[in-house]
């Protein structure tokens, strides 16, 4: 699962691209194909002006050295791969501003999400109701839970990486314990003071994942 983009995540990329090597900070972030390419651009620029930089010191040392005449290197090697580098510094520039934007964007959607206003509280028939169409979970006061079991730990891992995926998809977020092959998730809304609406449909969920 790819880590959310923050402001100071696109930043420190947006730093990396443009004062250290285009396309680290885009590579950093998940940009996979920009990234690889503004490196590879950025690579190619600087071993063509070292490839040029070699022969005229080659051509150099040789004036001093030798009686023939040397051959000076062209100054289009020189020239392309100056122009190759402004392009990667350019384009990993374009790919850090979109970095930002969408930072920008993913925070005011979670500001969006935490501002509106919190589930109401389940009455006590609507939770039995609601607990019936899951048979596999059950109810310890303000809080539904159930245990989950997989052949190994990797596969536990997975769901609980699908879990935490759909958790901030849903922005609300269950309690998780891990012990090896087996996953225990506890669910409630903390901001009802118990059990909504959205405890349910999360735990609807979780059986959906856990049978992929």
């Amino acid at each position: 699962m790819n880590k959310p983009l923050t402001t100071a995540r696109a930043r420190n990329a947006a730093l990396l691209n443009l004062l250290a090597t285009p396309g680290l900070g885009s590579l950093r972030c998940g940009r996979w194909v920009e990234g690889a390419g503004q490196m590879a651009l950025c690579l190619l620029s600087c071993a063509l002006v070292f490839i040029w930089f070699w022969k005229e010191m080659s051509a150099y040392y040789g004036m001093m050295f030798n009686t023939t005449t040397p051959v000076q290197p062209s100054m289009n090697m020189l020239k392309v791969g100056v122009v190759m580098f402004i392009v990667s510094w350019i384009w990993s520039g374009v790919t850090s501003l979109s970095l930002m934007r969408q930072a920008s964007n993913e925070n005011t959607d979670a500001l969006k999400k935490s501002a509106a206003p919190p589930p109401l509280k389940m009455a006590p028939t609507q939770i039995v109701i609601s607990l019936g169409s899951l048979p596999d979970w059950s109810r310890n006061g303000e809080v539904i839970s159930r245990t989950y079991q997989f052949k190994d730990f990797p596969a536990a891992v997975k769901f609980v990486n699908a879990i935490a995926e759909a958790a901030e998809q849903a922005w609300h977020h269950p309690d998780i314990d891990i012990r090896w092959n087996k996953v225990t998730l506890a669910l409630t809304t903390h901001s009802a003071g118990g059990l909504t609406e959205k405890d349910f449909a999360f735990a609807k969920k979780a059986d959906e994942l856990a049978n992929r």
